[in-house]
C-alpha cells in the first residue's frame, strides 16, 4: 500500500470511547513520523476532534452517527461524503457494526481496508472465573498499529513521540492561579463503580496532598453529578481547585499538557495526560493492566493494583463492567497511604 514516495492519504475509523479514541494519538504519531508520505484523516465524533488538534498532517472528520449519519442511509451518506476526500486505504481501529458497514460500502471501490484484532478470545480467557489465563496481552496500542502495518505501514513504537507542552490561555491561568507549587491532576471517577476509587479514600489523598502546601491540586471530571461533588471536595482544601465544567476540552487539554502529575482510574484521563509524556499513576480496582488498556509509555510501577490474593478473579472484565458479589471493596485494598507514597516519590524526583 505504501505508494513509494507519493502521499498515501489513511481513513482512520475510532469513533468512542474517549480512552480508546485517546490511545489512538502514539500510534498515529508514529506513523506519521515513521512514514513521512502518509496523510491521515481521522473519523471520530464531535466531542473527540481535540484530542488530534497537536498532531500535524491530520485531518478530523465528524461522524454525526445520532443524525446525519445514523443508519444505513445516514452510513451510506458518510459514505459518499468520505469518498469526495480520495481516501487510499483505511485503518478501521473501531471494529464495530457501524465501521463493517463502511467496509462494504468501501469495498465497491475496491479500497484497501484493514482492522483491528481485538483479542475477544484471549481477553475472554484473562477475564473468566475459571482456568483464568492470567497473563499479560497484547496492548491496544500495538493492537492499532498492527492494522497499519497490514496496510504497508509498520511503526516501531518504541520510537512514537509524544506531544509536546501547550501553552496556556490567559483563561485557564486566571483559573488555575499560577504560583511556585506543582499541578497534582486529579480524575477520581471512572465509568462503572468497580473501576471507581472509594471517593471517601480520594477524600483522604486530597487532603494530605492539601496539607502539604506544596502542591496545587486540580480535579478532572465531567457530567452535573461529578462536577457537584468536585466543587464539594475542592472547598475542602485552600490547594484544592476544581477544574470539571469550566472549561472546553481544548482548554483542559492544554491544561493537562501543563501538570506535573496525573493521579486517574483506569480511564480516559490516563491516555489523555501519557500522550503529553505526564507521569500517570494509575488506580486498578476490577480490571487491570493485563488487558492491555495500560496508558502509553508509563512504567508499570506506576500502577496500583488491588489485592488479587484476596480477589482473585481480578479482573472480572475488560472495561471493568462486572461486579461479582463480595468484590464491591477491591479498591479499599489500595491504602490511601501507598497512593501517598507514589505520588510524592514521583513528584520529589
Amino acid at each position: 500500500m505504501d505508494k513509494k514516495g507519493k502521499q498515501t492519504h489513511i481513513l482512520i475509523i475510532r469513533l468512542s470511547a474517549m480512552g480508546d479514541v485517546a490511545m489512538t494519538v502514539p500510534v498515529l504519531r508514529a506513523v506519521l513520523d515513521q512514514h513521512p508520505q502518509a496523510k491521515v484523516t481521522v473519523l471520530t465524533k464531535k466531542p473527540f476532534l481535540p484530542i488530534f488538534s497537536e498532531l500535524e498532517n491530520v485531518d478530523v472528520f465528524e461522524a454525526d452517527v445520532k443524525k446525519r449519519h445514523k443508519g444505513l442511509v445516514g452510513l451510506w451518506r458518510l459514505y459518499k461524503e468520505l469518498k469526495t476526500l480520495r481516501i487510499d486505504a483505511i485503518a478501521d481501529l473501531h471494529n464495530v457494526l457501524r465501521s463493517r458497514v463502511l467496509q462494504k460500502y468501501f469495498g465497491l471501490g475496491k479500497t484497501p481496508f484493514a482492522q483491528v484484532h481485538k483479542g475477544r478470545t484471549e481477553k475472554k480467557a484473562l477475564t473468566r472465573t475459571k482456568n483464568k489465563m492470567f497473563k499479560q496481552l497484547k496492548s491496544t496500542h500495538q493492537r492499532y498499529a498492527d492494522v497499519f502495518a497490514e496496510l504497508g505501514f509498520p511503526v516501531d513504537l518504541k520510537k512514537a513521540k509524544l506531544l509536546e507542552r501547550v501553552q496556556l490561555s490567559d483563561k485557564v491561568l486566571k483559573l488555575v492561579q499560577q504560583d511556585a507549587k506543582k499541578w497534582v491532576g486529579i480524575a477520581p471517577f471512572a465509568a462503572h463503580e468497580g473501576k471507581m476509587y472509594p471517593l471517601h479514600l480520594m477524600r483522604g489523598v486530597i487532603q494530605e496532598l492539601n496539607n502539604t502546601n506544596r502542591y496545587k491540586i486540580l480535579l478532572f471530571g465531567g457530567g452535573t453529578k461529578e462536577i457537584q461533588q468536585l466543587e464539594g471536595i475542592a472547598s475542602e482544601g485552600e490547594n484544592v481547585l476544581n477544574m470539571a465544567g469550566k472549561l472546553n476540552l481544548s482548554e483542559e487539554l492544554s491544561l493537562i499538557s501543563n501538570l506535573d502529575i496525573m493521579l486517574s482510574m483506569d480511564s480516559g484521563n490516563a491516555h489523555l495526560a501519557a500522550n503529553y509524556a505526564i507521569p500517570v499513576v494509575t488506580l486498578w480496582g476490577v480490571t487491570h493492566p493485563f488487558a492491555g488498556f495500560y496508558p502509553f509509555g508509563q512504567p508499570m510501577d506506576n500502577a496500583l493494583i488491588a489485592d488479587r490474593e484476596r480477589f482473585p478473579l481480578i479482573p472480572t472484565s475488560v472495561y471493568g463492567n462486572k461486579l461479582p458479589k463480595g468484590y464491591e471493596s477491591t479498591m479499599e485494598t489500595i491504602e490511601p497511604q501507598r497512593v501517598m507514597d507514589k505520588i510524592t516519590a514521583i513528584l520529589e524526583r
